[in-house]
């Protein structure tokens, strides 16, 4: 079985092969150095913004099977199924329909529903006593929380001029942050309430609930430093890609797959 998984990753390495990469700067300039960043209010705001993306994923992801085993009553096999892949499926889903529609798609509106449907599920996990509703909130947020992450790079690529590699460096590793804290904080608040898993993941839903407050705040925090901001800015762009054309589409949808799909290998 698990030779037969690694077949996934093996084919989308050959897909990545094909997606064009462009050059974060011009010819001949340079990013800003790290010193810089750190001087930088609207990048602080983007980490914060990041921890909270990475946490509001994996805070239900990595707790998706046990839900899914302990609401439904499902063998561990099963759980495993129905949890974390219907999860992944969906969260890929998401990422590939905005791959498509992103031209004709609002980023801050769409991240702001994104926030709120994921606010939903949260609740419906963890207030409704139906182990059916909790396991469809599971799946809705997969769904809600797919634009996060990229979304997140979007923004940082518009707000902060010439930021380059080391911003986007930090900023996936604040992402890495969220994506082992808000598991951890899920745990911990369960294991101190009796092994309550519901009240743990309602412990997680302040993290969505800080993403979408730091979108209101980088915003406001933008227009008074007076950065030039696309609201329009392509999700295609955020994977430091050219242009999307109606050939290259295809190319842009391979790597969202390979996004997706990593999750359903994890």
């Amino acid at each position: 079985m698990a030779c037969i998984w690694a077949v996934v990753p093996f084919v989308n390495m050959i897909f990545f092969t094909k997606v064009p990469i462009a050059s974060l700067m011009n010819e001949g300039e340079k990013g800003l150095t790290v010193k810089q960043l750190f001087h930088n209010k609207i990048f602080w705001v983007l980490m914060v913004m990041m921890i909270c993306a990475g946490a509001s994923e994996q805070a239900v992801s990595q707790w998706a099977s046990t839900f899914a085993e302990t609401g439904l009553g499902v063998s561990k096999t099963i759980g495993d199924l129905a949890g974390p892949m219907l999860f992944a499926l969906l969260m890929g889903s998401a990422r590939a329909f905005y791959g498509k529609y992103g031209e004709q798609i609002d980023l801050e509106h769409f991240m702001t529903g994104s926030c709120i449907l994921c606010i939903i599920a949260y609740f419906c996990i963890s207030l409704v006593p139906s182990p059916i509703v909790g396991f469809i909130g599971c799946a809705l947020c997969g769904l809600s929380v797919g634009i996060m992450w990229p979304g997140v790079f979007s923004k940082a690529a518009a707000y902060v001029a010439k930021g380059g590699t080391a911003m986007f460096a930090l900023l996936a590793l604040a992402g890495d942050i969220g994506c082992s804290g808000g598991p951890t904080v899920v745990g911990m608040v369960s294991s101190v309430l009796d092994n309550n898993l519901k009240i743990g993941i309602l412990s997680g839903v302040i993290f969505p609930v800080l993403l979408l407050t730091g979108m209101t705040d980088d915003e406001n925090e933008t227009k008074s430093q007076k950065y030039q901001t696309d609201k329009n800015f392509k999700f295609n762009d955020t994977l430091h890609t050219s242009r999307c054309t109606a050939r290259e589409n295809k190319t842009y949808l391979r790597y969202t797959f390979f996004i997706g799909a990593k999750f359903v290998c994890f």
